[in-house]
């Protein structure tokens, strides 16, 4: 994240909790100013930050560590982004900390990765070419090759599993659990793949755009043919939740797993591997409509960039206040730009109707 933001022009503070890392990196990186902030002490962070500044926060999991850098930016009135793809953290920033942050002239740009942002962008193109006729939009985002993960990432997969989820369901927004669901899409080379539903931000965004929308599915291929089972897994770590003294032992499994990686990937690691993320629209009379097929690096990769990106078209000014999508942020034209210099674009500019039988 810091690498991409110097690579890109930015003399951006660097803060963490401990000196000597910051120390390290910052030099690593021309010298760069340095603050020393902890989530569990929320007045750290809120004095490095002033009124129309921008904060990103990529501290995980979310749910346990995030709130306090939120609060920080809406309390200065700074603009606020976050690598975050935890669902329930996701819908607290839209439902309550949005109308927080309108009213101190804050924006609040959560889930500015590649959870969830190409989604997104693939949704609002193949909506917009299919037009009213279309009321449901499927996302698939795949992985392509190796790229570890890392302890926080690791972290915030575990914490997503065990908490509420949400997905919009015949014109309404409904709380489900994480992987609920299991199943197959075609991949852009036509090869069928696994994907499991997720509350991604596309629930939260694409309605205000597309009105005439009644269902999203958002899915996330992550386990290969492991997904089938996937979704009993999160059954049962769900049920065992609403007990207290199972849940309790669920948490403590969760963290010993996350705490047993650390680290992120290589660079080796991130160069092998690829994404892709396709959207299809669909008519009620399930009519496949209009497919958009996005391609590029891999997540961590484009997480960085692109957190650098929107971050700097924030310094310069944000058009709206409260939580925002990254279309509702930036504009369809500009965020396409902004996912293109982040290293996804694009994958098939043929027409239309060639797009929708390579999808099939």
């Amino acid at each position: 994240m810091a690498r991409a933001l110097v690579e890109r022009g930015a003399r951006p503070v660097l803060a963490g909790r401990s000196r000597d890392k910051l120390a390290r990196l910052a030099d690593a990186l021309g010298g760069l100013e340095t603050h020393i902030a902890d989530v569990a002490h929320p007045a750290s962070i809120r004095a490095a930050i002033g009124h129309g500044d921008v904060l990103i926060s990529t501290v995980g999991p979310f749910l346990q560590w995030g709130n306090a850098a939120v609060e920080a930016a809406i309390d200065a009135g700074a603009n606020y982004l976050d690598s975050t793809g935890e669902p329930a953290f996701i819908r607290k920033v839209f439902e309550h900390y949005g109308p927080q942050a309108r009213l101190r002239s804050s924006a609040l740009m959560t889930a500015y990765g590649f959870d969830w942002v190409p989604g997104n962008l693939a949704a609002t193109l193949a909506l917009t070419r299919a037009g009213t006729a279309a009321t449901r939009v499927e996302i698939a985002y795949l992985l392509n090759g190796t790229s570890a993960e890392s302890g926080g990432a690791e972290a915030s997969a575990a914490a997503a599993i065990i908490a509420p989820s949400f997905a919009f369901r015949q014109g309404r927004l409904v709380t489900e659990r994480t992987a609920a669901r299991a199943r197959r899409v075609a991949d852009a080379s036509g090869k069928s793949r696994w994907i499991l539903s997720a509350g991604g931000t596309e629930h939260l965004t694409l309605p205000e755009q597309f009105p005439h929308l009644r269902d999203i599915e958002v899915g996330l291929g992550l386990y290969g043919a492991s997904s089938a089972v996937v979704p009993y897994v999160s059954a049962v770590l769900n049920a065992g939740m609403r007990i207290p003294a199972v849940a309790g032992g669920i948490r403590r499994a969760m963290a010993r797993k996350a705490n047993g990686s650390s680290g992120g990937p290589s660079d080796e690691a991130r160069a092998a591997g690829s994404t892709s993320v396709i959207a299809r629209a669909w008519s009620d009379k399930d009519e496949l409509l209009q497919t958009t097929i996005l391609t590029g690096v891999d997540g961590f990769s484009f997480t960085a960039n692109f957190l650098a990106w929107a971050s700097i078209q924030a310094a310069g000014g944000i058009i709206g206040t409260g939580a925002l999508g990254p279309v509702q942020a930036f504009g369809v034209d500009a965020l396409e730009e902004g996912v293109r210099q982040s290293g996804i674009t694009r994958a098939d500019r043929r027409s239309d109707q060639s797009l929708i039988a390579s999808a099939i």
